[in-house]
């Protein structure tokens, strides 16, 4: 009787443990569907925010803004504001009937109808130093030495670019994207574009949202065209009747020939 007791006592607690280990495993299939939705949203698809312009603070009010001066062979056609800074207005060797807009000068030297802005100009070459190295200092580039420097031909689309060494336009090129895309142009070296050569816009590309940095100089061949803001380290040079839909703004010089510069809006 005592070993019926004893082994009926035995198979009740087998009976009870089983139950709790059962109980147990199915309890451990709770967090699996967590984790494979954990997983899943490790594999989600990376938004990655657009491209942001470059601030240019005062310096956006100019259609030229230079360090070191500003010469014309007359007779350009300039709209926008021009002005230097620090050097005197009197490194600006522009005729007043050649500007459709203000000249600004850090003194009372200078064009006839220039006005004297010492403070803001000041502001507004720090802000032109400060656009210069937000635009060399991007990283992570779309396009990394595109047709190795040399991109006549091409159609460049939104993003940011960067050359190692000098850039040459010898045959035309198109900026095309949509009202709101940006493209920052990083140069190491110079800008070169041949005579005639024509930069044009479409899909409703706009100038005021292209940036183009240059370490080095910037020459615009005779009758070509150009579109977009530059921020050059070194001097700026058009030579007779190029035109630009942008902002020249040298940290050197900027020299006309009989040029066109339109300020965008």
């Amino acid at each position: 009787m005592k070993n019926n007791l004893l082994k009926a006592a035995m198979a009740i607690v087998i009976v009870a443990v089983m139950g709790g280990c059962a109980k147990n495993h199915d309890l451990t299939q709770i967090p699996t569907e967590t984790k494979s939705l954990s997983v899943a949203s490790t594999n989600e698809e990376t938004v990655l925010a657009p491209l942001q312009g470059i601030n240019l603070g005062v310096a956006g009010n100019f259609a030229i803004l230079s360090k070191t001066g500003i010469t014309s062979v007359y007779k350009s056609t300039i709209t926008g504001d021009i002005g230097t800074s620090p050097i005197t207005g009197a490194a600006m060797v522009v005729s007043c009937g050649e500007v459709t807009g203000n000249v600004f000068s850090v003194d009372a030297a200078g064009p006839a109808c220039k006005t004297t802005s010492a403070t803001m100009l000041t502001a507004a070459i720090g802000d032109m130093q400060t656009a210069y190295t937000d635009a060399a200092g991007r990283i992570n580039p779309d396009f990394l030495n595109l047709g190795a420097g040399t991109i006549g031909g091409k159609t460049l689309t939104p993003g940011l670019y960067k050359w190692t060494s000098s850039v040459t336009i010898p045959t035309d090129i198109a900026i095309a994207g949509g009202p709101n895309d940006v493209w920052i142009f990083q140069v190491s070296g110079n800008l070169n574009m041949s005579s005639a050569v024509n930069v044009t816009l479409s899909g409703g590309a706009q100038a005021k949202n292209i940036y183009w940095q240059v370490a080095g100089a910037v020459t615009f061949g005779t009758t070509s065209h150009f579109e977009g803001n530059i921020l050059g380290q070194t001097g700026i040079h058009l030579k007779t009747g190029a035109s630009i839909n942008g902002r020249l703004l040298a940290q050197t010089a900027a020299t006309l020939q009989m040029n066109t510069v339109t300020q965008p809006q």
